[in-house]
């Protein structure tokens, strides 16, 4: 059973999921997004005294919460025992762009997983890299409040919904992708 949990798993299978979390919250009212837990987070230790924003009933949005922590225990899970064998296989092409701009891709699992460059999360004792991470977070955090929600509750809810405000920041977010991808990292790394 654990082989079969374990080994990689087509795209559709992720996507016919979603289609099914999608249209059971269409008919139950609710909306999906992880970003929207800071603000049940809040409301629950009583920001709503300082903040219209956070007065919201927080009780109906528990889901979410747990949908979090599973999604967070899941991942553990994954990770430490149904991970597989092998680093992540990476297209050659892109192997090849990575090592032009100084990431190496690992061939075996002794030199890592092939998620997270080591070039750049490996020596955190660096404050360049504490200022990079640091800089990320807010941008991403600043992005998000600003964009009305995180690319998941956007891109697979607004969308979902036929929202416009969802397709223009899921275009804002990829277009972000492409120059942090193509323009930024080469820069900070070279």
């Amino acid at each position: 059973m654990i082989d079969f949990i374990s080994q990689p798993w087509h795209w559709a299978v992720s996507g016919a999921m979603i289609v099914v979390v999608m249209v059971l919250l269409t008919y139950s009212g609710g909306r999906f997004g992880v970003s929207s837990n800071l603000q049940t987070l809040c409301a629950m230790g009583g920001a709503g005294k300082f903040s219209d924003y956070f007065r919201i009933d927080w009780k109906s949005n528990i889901w979410n919460l747990v949908f979090i922590g599973a999604s967070v225990i899941g991942g553990f899970i994954a990770s430490q025992y149904l991970a597989s064998p092998e680093p992540v296989q990476i297209a050659e092409s892109t192997q090849a762009y990575l090592t032009t701009i100084g990431i190496e891709t690992p061939q075996t699992m002794s030199e890592g997983t092939g998620f997270v460059p080591s070039e750049i999360f490996s020596e955190l004792g660096k404050p360049v890299n504490w200022v990079l991470l640091v800089l990320g977070g807010f941008l991403v955090g600043f992005g998000t409040r600003y964009a009305g929600g995180c690319t998941s509750g956007h891109a697979i809810s607004g969308l979902a919904n036929l929202q416009l405000a969802s397709l223009i920041a899921v275009v804002g977010f990829f277009i972000g992708g492409l120059l942090m991808a193509w323009v930024i990292l080469p820069a900070i790394l070279s």
